[in-house]
Formats: C-alpha cells, structure tokens, sequence
C-alpha cells in the first residue's frame, strides 16, 4: 500500500503529526512552510517497506532541544552529511528514508529530506509518536542496537558514534549539541527495510494523515463529544485551564520541564490533572488516573480546535481535553515498562483506552 502526498495534504499531514505530538515533538509550523516550499507542485509517496524489499533504509530526524531550531534553522545540508557520514561508517549506500518518530516535527523532516535526497520514505517510524529519549526507540526497546549512526549540525560539524548502547548514545547526542548549538541531525545505519519494519510502528505517517484529515473534516461548533468522537478519541474535558505549573528536573546533567496544567470541565466541574514533561504524560479525573502515556493526551484550544503544546499551554485558556488511541506496538507488557507513566517517574499503572 502507498499513500500518496501533495500539497492539498500538507496542512492535514501538520495537524496529525501534531496530534501524534501530544503536546510535544516541537513545531511543526516552520517544517510544514519547509515541506511545502519543496514539494510545490509535485508528489511524495509513502511506501510500504514491502514494496522496497532491496533498499537499505535510514531512519533521520532532529535530535536537541527543538525550540532552538526556531533561531537557527536547517539549511539542508545537514540530512545529506549526516547520511553521506553514516553511509561511509557502514560501506552501504542509503537508499531510503524512514522518520525516527511520526509525532511532532521529526514527521516532517524525513520528507524534506526526501526531496533534497531523491529517496523514497517508508511509511514507519521507531516511535509512533513523539517520545523524548533514544532509548525509546522501537529498536532499542526490541534489543537491537542504534549504531552506528552519525549527527551532523548547522555549522558543519559531524561525528559517527558506534559501539555504545541507547544509553551511551543519548549522553554523546547531548554533549554534542550542547556545544554546537542546540540540535543535530542524527541518521541512523542503512539497514535492510525487512529488518529496518520488523521493529518499527508500521503506518504512523498514513495514520497522522487521517488523523489531519478528521480534524480538518470538524465543525467548530460540534460538541465537544462529537470532536472526540469525529478524531476516534475520548473526552476527558471541556473547560478552562485553571492552573500550569512548571519546574525544571536534572536528569544526568540535562534539564527536563516537569509540571502540571489543571482543568475545570465546565459542565461537571470535575477537575482534570495533566502532568507534563516534554509531552502530556498523564491526565487525573477528580484524583484518579484516567489515560496516560503511551495513548496520546491532546489539549485543543475550543476556538479553533487547534492542538496546544505543553509549553504554549497558559492559565485562562479554553480547551478540549481528549484522549487518542497511541500505538498498538506499545502495548506489548515488555514494552509498555519503557514508555508507560513509570518510565518519567509516575508511581501509577498504565492507563490506556481500549483496543479498537
């Protein structure tokens, strides 16, 4: 199966990647204006990995503190060095491209570097959504390793790491862009597309597409159930952010934002806890735990119905609190451990929707 894009799909592809952001994965706006400029007129096709069975697939996208991209934006050539580098590490060239994670900007970036590179992209990811550490990979999480794989930065700079874990990895990525300007291109090695799927969320870019597409297909003036109901989701709120806190956390020498965004539901007043790190992590009706990670907790601002993310949250806001199906690749008890609310220091017991 292949999904084709053009530019009429571009701003329904943003808001879903958005969406599988759950408040975090940077924004998208810039990467969307990017990927329009580039495609123009022309057409990029999503594959399926088995209607590319002898490419050799890199999954790429931008690693670093994403709001810094804003002041220091990509050139492009960072995607080419970055796999040019890992290509000359491993002896095999790249052939084709596949997103680290579908949420937030790094669905995006793939594609433009697609079109830069002349490479086909497989319609897969290692994450399914946005996630914030290496070591939330599929890959990592199924045991197998992430390098070699090289990081290229705005300035020029590239450096190929091999022979560490996710772990080890995750503390070169940010030494490395803690001193060359706040993010990287990380491409991972060319690995053979069965191989490359056989750990990854298989159909994450087609899914943000529908997922655009439903929200584009809203009403502003639905109830709020039937926009849950209308992006295949659940309500947890309709109402007003009463409070956001927020507080910086040390995690092996890099600064993580923890907080919270308290909501009042306007009609039953219940009130609605999301605890946050990079992403929504976790939503509380009343005390008692509702959704949490892996399933995706989406706050849309009740005017437009556009998504808000974590750090552009504020206190007097009208929003929709919903609840979106995550990816069933996590469910997986042995997997649910590396991404449910224990994996960002939750003391509570996943909480996810049930199972289409």
């Amino acid at each position: 199966m292949t999904t084709v894009i053009r530019e009429q799909d571009l701003e329904a592809l943003v808001v879903g990647v958005t969406l599988l952001g759950s408040g975090g994965g940077g924004d998208t706006g810039a990467f969307g204006r990017m990927l329009r400029r580039r495609l123009g007129d022309g057409e990029l096709v999503l594959r399926d990995a088995a209607d590319m069975p002898d490419a050799l697939v890199s999954p790429i996208g931008v690693v670093g503190a994403t709001s810094v991209l804003m002041e220091k934006l990509p050139s492009g050539g960072e995607f080419d060095t970055a796999v040019r580098a890992v290509s000359r590490w491993a002896g095999a060239d790249v052939t084709g491209l596949m997103p680290l994670e579908a949420g937030g900007l790094n669905g995006l970036t793939p594609l433009i570097a697609a079109l830069d590179l002349g490479l086909p992209v497989v319609d897969a990811d290692l994450m399914g959504r946005a996630l914030p550490r290496l070591d939330q990979f599929s890959w990592a999480v199924a045991g197998r390793s992430l390098t070699p794989c090289a990081l290229s930065e705005p300035s020029g700079q590239v450096i190929v790491v091999d022979n560490v874990d996710a772990a080890g990895l995750e503390r070169a990525v940010r030494s490395f862009v803690a001193h060359t300007g706040g993010w990287a291109v990380l491409a991972l090695a060319p690995t053979a597309v069965e191989a490359a799927a056989a750990d990854a969320v298989k159909g994450s870019l087609t899914r943000a597409l529908a997922l655009g597409r439903a929200h584009a297909a809203l009403e502003p003036w639905a109830t709020p159930a039937d926009i849950a109901d209308g992006l295949g989701g659940r309500l947890l709120a309709s109402g007003r952010v009463e409070q956001v806190a927020r507080h910086l956390i040390a995690d092996g020498g890099a600064a993580f934002g923890r907080g919270s965004v308290c909501v009042v539901d306007s009609t039953s007043r219940a009130v609605i806890r999301i605890e946050t790190e990079n992403e929504y992590l976790l939503a509380l009706v009343d005390g008692t735990p509702a959704v949490t990670t892996p399933d995706l907790l989406c706050l849309l601002d009740r005017r437009t119905l556009q998504p808000i993310a974590v750090d552009a949250i504020r206190t007097g806001d009208k929003v929709l609190v919903l609840a979106l199906p995550g990816p069933t690749w996590w469910r997986r008890p042995d997997r649910l451990t590396h991404v449910g609310p224990q994996a960002f220091g939750l003391a509570c017991a996943p909480q996810l929707l049930e199972a289409s």
